[in-house]
Protein backbone atom coordinates (compact mmCIF):
# COMPACT_ATOMS: atom_id res chain seq x y z
CA UNK A 1 0.00 0.00 0.00
CA UNK A 2 1.51 3.31 -0.92
CA UNK A 3 2.10 5.86 2.03
CA UNK A 4 -0.11 8.93 1.42
CA UNK A 5 1.59 12.59 2.56
CA UNK A 6 -1.38 14.51 3.20
CA UNK A 7 0.10 17.48 5.44
CA UNK A 8 1.59 19.32 2.69
CA UNK A 9 0.28 22.17 1.39
CA UNK A 10 1.04 21.07 -2.09
CA UNK A 11 -1.58 18.25 -1.46
CA UNK A 12 -4.85 19.69 -2.18
CA UNK A 13 -3.56 21.63 -5.67
CA UNK A 14 -2.13 18.38 -6.37
CA UNK A 15 -5.25 16.50 -5.61
CA UNK A 16 -7.18 19.03 -7.87
CA UNK A 17 -4.58 19.02 -11.10
CA UNK A 18 -5.19 14.65 -11.02
CA UNK A 19 -8.89 15.22 -10.91
CA UNK A 20 -9.12 17.87 -13.74
CA UNK A 21 -6.64 15.70 -15.94
CA UNK A 22 -8.44 12.72 -15.66
CA UNK A 23 -11.57 14.47 -15.60
CA UNK A 24 -10.68 15.95 -18.79
CA UNK A 25 -9.43 12.63 -20.91
CA UNK A 26 -12.76 10.97 -19.37
CA UNK A 27 -15.58 13.82 -20.73
CA UNK A 28 -13.64 13.86 -24.02
CA UNK A 29 -13.19 10.23 -24.35
CA UNK A 30 -16.88 9.47 -23.28
CA UNK A 31 -17.75 12.27 -26.04
CA UNK A 32 -16.02 10.86 -28.81
CA UNK A 33 -18.34 7.54 -28.13
CA UNK A 34 -21.27 9.50 -27.84
CA UNK A 35 -20.42 11.53 -31.10
CA UNK A 36 -19.69 7.95 -33.03
CA UNK A 37 -22.69 6.70 -31.62
CA UNK A 38 -21.01 3.78 -29.80
CA UNK A 39 -21.46 4.56 -25.72
CA UNK A 40 -23.52 2.03 -24.31
CA UNK A 41 -26.30 2.19 -22.03
CA UNK A 42 -23.66 0.58 -19.21
CA UNK A 43 -21.89 3.68 -20.22
CA UNK A 44 -24.29 6.24 -19.65
CA UNK A 45 -25.53 4.41 -16.56
CA UNK A 46 -21.97 4.18 -15.07
CA UNK A 47 -21.56 8.17 -15.05
CA UNK A 48 -24.73 8.67 -13.00
CA UNK A 49 -23.52 5.59 -10.63
CA UNK A 50 -19.77 6.50 -10.07
CA UNK A 51 -21.26 10.13 -9.45
CA UNK A 52 -23.64 9.19 -6.64
CA UNK A 53 -20.97 6.32 -5.05
CA UNK A 54 -18.04 9.09 -5.50
CA UNK A 55 -20.60 11.50 -3.82
CA UNK A 56 -21.23 9.04 -0.98
CA UNK A 57 -17.79 8.49 0.18
CA UNK A 58 -16.88 12.35 0.16
CA UNK A 59 -20.00 13.13 2.52
CA UNK A 60 -18.61 9.87 4.92
CA UNK A 61 -15.12 11.62 5.07
CA UNK A 62 -16.73 15.27 5.36
CA UNK A 63 -18.56 13.54 8.64
CA UNK A 64 -15.47 12.32 10.17
CA UNK A 65 -13.54 15.03 9.71
CA UNK A 66 -11.40 14.22 7.24
CA UNK A 67 -9.20 16.86 5.04
CA UNK A 68 -10.43 18.58 1.81
CA UNK A 69 -7.39 16.18 -0.08
CA UNK A 70 -9.48 12.96 1.34
CA UNK A 71 -12.65 14.39 0.92
CA UNK A 72 -11.82 14.98 -2.84
CA UNK A 73 -10.23 11.58 -3.37
CA UNK A 74 -13.12 8.82 -4.59
CA UNK A 75 -13.81 11.74 -7.31
CA UNK A 76 -9.79 11.84 -8.47
CA UNK A 77 -9.66 7.90 -8.41
CA UNK A 78 -13.07 7.04 -10.01
CA UNK A 79 -11.56 9.70 -12.80
CA UNK A 80 -8.60 8.37 -13.00
CA UNK A 81 -9.91 4.59 -13.16
CA UNK A 82 -12.41 5.93 -16.05
CA UNK A 83 -9.31 7.40 -18.29
CA UNK A 84 -7.47 4.01 -17.54
CA UNK A 85 -10.33 2.21 -18.67
CA UNK A 86 -11.30 4.39 -21.48
CA UNK A 87 -7.83 3.99 -23.20
CA UNK A 88 -8.49 0.27 -23.91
Amino acid sequence: MKKRITSTPFVLPMTMTLLALASWETIVRRSFLMAQGTCSLAEYQRMVQEKAAATRSSAMTILRGGSPATIMAPFVRRARANARRLRK
